[in-house]
């Protein structure tokens, strides 16, 4: 039954090799195991096949949709979820791109450690260590993706693609910035040292953009397009970017939460330029896609639908206060039929008053409060 079930995946998954051979790798089980060795000749035929032909097919020669009005058509719901970070891990020895076979192996031991971590808690288990994090939730709730972005029929290893060494090319006073910004985020001072997440502000990392980074889950952006503005609905924490059309920058800016952002098209792109950040929202942080940009640092987005499934997401960042470049990424935004759920959370979180009343107690006992610190 097992091998049946393997077959019929074959035949479904010519377009989704790697997720077939993910999984086979990833599986758990002295049957599952005893079949991988058996039929290992068919699982290296396949790596060879996948390498071929599991790739999105070229994008030369796509003729993207019209709106109406004649933009390219970027309407719809669509994620961008990957397991590809922001900057390039050591591990990589600074290759931007990697191999099938490469990305088969990385990808299962991620389907298989989310496995072994949505077990069920054993409900015999001891009681944590007094003051240590207890945890919050398990795999189920969690939705970062679960494969390696891939542009260009290319098999990315980091989002950042400039510099070359996918490594954000910080000033020492950027990184002195951005050490401090680490610091207050440890905090329990008050409201405003929390992070913006967690105060329900606006979502996690910088999922809103701009630039636009993966987080934990909810990681779905609907597309609205009229004649005079584009909007960006985030499904984290339900962040809406209103981009005016050919428009300029507003003479007093307020320095709105994700910045005043103003768009036009270029051929079968949007152009989205943003600048005049909240100066709260300096520090980006989520999962290990972090940075931090200042006030005034300039992002360029381009949004170019390649194929009716798939726009190529491409950004740069001017921020010469931190920053000794300016420095760009790209990964792909993939069209979903998944709907956008409600982010029932608001400045009113119920959470916040217990983490800070937790903090007054532990100053008044003299104790370190750290309740947030996962490797606490």
């Amino acid at each position: 039954m097992v091998l049946c079930r393997l077959i019929e995946l074959i035949i479904k998954s010519v377009g989704d090799c790697r997720w077939f051979l993910s999984y086979f790798y990833a599986m758990r089980g002295s049957e599952l195991r005893e079949m991988a060795m058996k039929y290992r000749g068919l699982i290296a035929g396949l790596v060879v096949f996948c390498a071929g032909n599991a790739l999105p097919a070229a994008e030369s020669g796509y003729l993207a949709p019209r709106t109406e009005q004649g933009a390219p058509d970027l309407q719809g719901t669509w994620s961008i979820a990957t397991q590809t970070n922001l900057e390039r891990a050591e591990r990589f020895n600074g290759e931007l791109v990697i191999s099938e076979e490469e990305a088969i192996l990385i990808e299962a031991r991620v389907q298989a450690r989310n496995e072994a971590s949505n077990q069920p808690s054993d409900p015999d288990r001891e009681a944590p260590d007094a003051g240590r994090n207890v945890g919050g939730y398990n795999t189920f709730w969690m939705d970062p993706g679960d494969r390696l972005a891939v542009v260009r029929g290319e098999i990315r290893t980091s989002i950042l693609v400039d510099p070359a060494d996918g490594r954000l090319p910080y000033s020492e006073q950027g990184l002195a910035n951005y050490a401090s910004a680490m610091r207050q985020r440890n905090s329990y001072d008050g409201p405003e040292a929390r992070p913006l997440g967690e105060r329900c502000v606006v979502g996690f990392g910088s999922t809103g953009g701009p630039p636009k980074l993966p987080v934990l889950y909810n990681n779905l952006t609907q597309i609205v397009q009229t004649e005079t503005h584009v909007l960006l609905m985030a499904e984290m924490n339900h962040d809406a970017r209103i981009i005016r059309l050919n428009a300029e920058f507003q003479a007093n800016s307020q320095y709105p939460w994700m910045g005043d952002s103003v768009g036009y098209y270029e051929g079968d792109s949007l152009i989205v330029e943003t600048t005049n950040f909240h100066p709260q929202q300096s520090l980006r942080s989520s999962l290990e896609h972090r940075f931090y940009g200042s006030q005034q640092m300039k992002v360029t987005e381009r949004f170019t639908r390649v194929a009716d499934d798939v726009i190529r997401y491409q950004f740069t960042v001017d921020d010469p206060e931190n920053y000794t470049q300016t420095w760009s990424g790209e990964l792909p935004m993939d069209r979903t039929e998944d709907q956008v759920f409600e982010y029932a959370c608001h400045e009113g979180n119920y959470a916040l008053p217990g983490i800070l009343a937790g903090a007054r107690t532990a100053d008044a006992e003299g104790n370190n409060y750290a309740p947030t610190d996962p490797g606490r």
